[in-house]
Formats: structure tokens, C-alpha cells, sequence
């Protein structure tokens, strides 16, 4: 009778201390906070442009945004697709300053229609294989105009796409209008090179990294082109330091998991 009672205390204590083990453990899981994300965009794909080739070898997930109707486009979607990065059109549109030029082929202009600025969109977004986003091109006019952006962005939400803004002005409505309307989003926090040159480009990434040290998300654009080989060598570089606090993803991953 002695031996019963005191397998009987034995197995109690045995459950007790195996209960509490599992919820200290569920608690402590529960209370790791979750790993800081950085998306890095890199924008102007499409015209064959310098860094194309250095930018896809890198060895983490990226945001590729490609411009429409060019001589690449189609070539780098595909590419940038088969590396497992996001693809976004990289919709032209126009800004307060800077020639019509400048934008490419397709562009959203202030002085279009309705009718022309969704045709415009949609044609677009067939021309860039694999594309699950967008973003604009320059646009400081454009994404501070609500009717055009109201029209963008009911294209964005029929095709199941989701919208970054670029932040090429302060005065941009497109966040506003995204929230609004349920278009996931995001917006860009740093331009990595919009000056050209190695010093810069490091020194934005300095910026990335504290960032990174005190905010849960951050997005940065950079660009193919005139950057485009030194912005690959600065951020390959980076990749070990930012990967020690934050994990590299694509701002698909990105939205989906601020939405969680």
C-alpha cells in the first residue's frame, strides 16, 4: 500500500512539472519578439540597364520594379521571377520637375482621362510578367493627385496587386488613398543612391542599419543604371551586418506580415 501511494504522489508531480515546463516554454515562445524585416527595391529594371546582372546575383530576397513596354522588361521580370524576388511595374509618371522624356513609354500624365489613365495601367501591368505590386516611377505630380491616384489605385485593387509608394514627395496622397480604398501598401523610408557614388551609397546604408536598430520594418530603394554596379558592391557587402538584426524579405512578405 506504501509503494502505491507513492508512485501515485510520484506521477502527480511528475505531470505538475511537466505542465508547467510546457506553458513556461509556450510563454517564452509567445514573448520572443518577432525579427526585425528589411525590403530592399530595386527600381529602373527593363532598358538593359548597368548593375542588372550584379543586382540579381545577389544572395537575398529583393523587389525588382520593372518599367513597361521596354527592350528588357520581359527578360528581367522573367529573371528576377526565377531567382524568387517579388516583381512590381515600375509605372511611370509624372513629376513637378524633369522632362516628359525621362519617364519612358505608357506614362501617367495630369492632363490624361480617366478612360486613358486606367487603359494606361492596365496595359502596363500586362506588359510585366510575374508583377505583384507596383510603384511609380518618379510621380511627385502624379501621387499627389487624388483623382489619378483613386483611378490607379482601383486598377491596383482589381488585379490583386499591392501598392508602394516610392515617396518622391512629401505631399503624396497615395497611402491615403490605398488605405482607404483596402490596396495592401507599403512606402519607401530611404533612397540608398540617389546620389551616385560609392561614399553615399554607404552612408545611406549606415543609415538602413541603425534603422534597423530601432524600428521593426524598414524599406529602402535603390536603382539598376548609373548606381547600379556600386549599389550592388555596397549592399552585398551589408548583407552580413543587416542579416545579424533583421532578415531580408520582399515587401509582399513584408505587407502580408504587418497585416498579420
Amino acid at each position: 500500500m506504501y509503494w502505491r501511494k507513492l508512485l501515485a504522489l510520484a506521477a502527480v508531480l511528475l505531470f505538475v512539472s511537466t505542465s508547467h515546463t510546457s506553458a513556461a516554454t509556450i510563454s517564452s515562445q509567445q514573448e520572443t519578439p518577432p525579427k526585425k524585416v528589411v525590403a530592399f527595391v530595386i527600381d529602373d529594371f527593363g532598358n538593359n540597364m548597368s548593375g542588372t546582372a550584379e543586382i540579381l546575383a545577389l544572395p537575398v530576397p529583393l523587389t525588382v520594379a520593372v518599367m513597361p513596354f521596354l527592350p528588357s522588361t520581359k527578360q528581367d521580370a522573367e529573371l528576377a521571377h526565377q531567382k524568387g524576388h517579388d516583381v512590381f511595374v515600375h509605372m511611370p509618371m509624372e513629376p513637378v520637375k524633369g522632362k516628359r522624356s525621362w519617364l519612358g513609354p505608357g506614362a501617367i500624365t495630369t492632363d490624361l482621362s480617366d478612360e486613358e489613365i486606367r487603359s494606361r495601367v492596365q496595359k502596363a501591368i500586362d506588359d510585366v510578367p510575374h508583377a505583384i505590386g507596383m510603384n511609380n516611377h518618379m510621380g511627385s505630380k502624379v501621387t499627389a493627385d487624388e483623382r489619378i491616384m483613386r483611378i490607379i489605385m482601383s486598377v491596383v485593387k482589381e488585379r490583386g496587386l499591392i501598392y508602394l509608394d516610392s515617396r518622391t514627395t512629401d505631399k503624396s496622397v497615395a497611402s491615403k488613398i490605398a488605405t482607404e480604398m483596402g490596396v495592401p501598401h507599403t512606402e519607401n523610408q530611404i533612397f540608398l543612391d540617389d546620389v551616385y557614388s560609392v561614399p553615399h551609397i554607404t552612408q545611406q546604408m549606415e543609415k538602413i542599419c541603425k534603422r534597423i536598430g530601432t524600428h521593426p520594418i524598414c524599406v529602402a530603394i535603390g536603382h539598376v543604371g548609373p548606381p547600379g554596379k556600386k549599389t550592388a558592391s555596397v549592399l552585398r557587402q551589408y548583407i552580413p551586418r543587416i542579416q545579424k538584426e533583421a532578415e531580408f524579405v520582399t515587401i509582399s512578405k513584408l505587407v502580408n506580415q504587418s497585416v498579420r
